[in-house]
């Protein structure tokens, strides 16, 4: 196994930082590659495919989504099935941001009465120290900002007033046999310094309680993109475009490095004809436990 040298993390900034949101993790990112012998053309998930497929939103028929894939993401593909040895890839490791909270509910629809249009999220958990196999039974965590740019817990910090009861855009799921979950949310709006993302945790050996955790322990921590065309679009459509701060392009990014789904990328599939109608938004993710 070799391993590529470390980039030096920028700190997350939104607005006035507050002094409460110290970063728990500011690690290099480190990227890694296994080569797992044999004559397989795929891993699970589609793990050995880095590219992407996004969706073009007036190709697909409502209820038939059809997505559209890139050309690298073609050629990557390519270069993947037609090699002997196939590449399992460590997900990038990143800063979780100023704005985690301990304590996230375990629910399949983080949205509340957040508008915005429709993101359903499925990831897959692979575990490279198993030969990428599923990892089942492991929390998966999400949290992001809302259509203004702000955090539960810390609205405010992008210049716009609303209730903040702390929970909206957070929450997460138990991974299934195969290593899946499902979780459903709006897409991210955008704030000063940073591209639109979505913070990822993955804990294992939590205890679950009624409607939360405890315990457990970190094994990953990430963060998800979007293909920056249709962000565009979105960003420009009712309700992002009352959110006027400034935003920071993908390709801009202090913490997202290009290296496509390794680096959290997501495969976008539209749901519909328009924008508005939302996305389906994939990832295999690969762990070290």
């Amino acid at each position: 196994m070799t391993e590529t040298p470390a980039r030096h993390e920028q700190p997350e900034q939104h607005g006035n930082t507050p002094g409460t949101g110290a970063h728990r993790r500011d690690k290099s990112v480190q990227r890694r590659r296994v080569l797992i012998g044999g004559g397989t053309v795929a891993v699970v998930g589609g793990l050995a495919v880095a590219g992407i497929a996004s969706a073009d939103p007036t190709s697909a028929k409502k209820g038939n989504p059809k997505p559209t894939k890139s050309t690298s993401a073609s050629a990557s593909a390519s270069a993947s099935t037609s090699a002997t040895t196939t590449v399992c890839t460590l997900n990038a490791e990143v800063t979780e941001g100023p704005y985690s909270l301990d304590g996230a509910l375990v629910r399949e629809d983080i949205r509340e009465d957040k508008e915005g249009f429709e993101v359903r999220y499925t990831l897959t958990v692979v575990d490279v120290a198993d030969d990428c196999a599923p990892l089942a039974g492991a929390l998966v965590e999400l949290w992001h900002c809302d259509s203004l740019g702000e955090y539960s817990g810390f609205v405010g910090g992008n210049g716009h007033e609303e209730e903040d009861n702390g929970t909206f855009l957070r929450g997460g799921q138990i991974t299934d046999a195969d290593g899946q979950v499902n979780i459903t949310s709006i897409w991210p709006g955008h704030y000063i310094s940073r591209a639109v993302h979505v913070h990822m945790r993955v804990h294992t050996d939590v205890t679950l309680t009624d409607d939360s955790y405890t315990g457990g322990e970190v094994i990953h921590t990430g963060q998800l993109f979007f293909d920056e065309d249709i962000n565009a679009e979105i960003q420009a459509t009712s309700p992002y475009s009352a959110n006027t701060t400034q935003e920071t392009l993908l390709s801009d990014d202090s913490i997202y490095d290009d290296g496509g789904a390794s680096s959290g990328l997501l495969t976008l599939t539209a749901l519909g004809s328009s924008v508005s109608d939302g996305y389906t938004a994939t990832l295999t993710v690969g762990v070290d436990s």
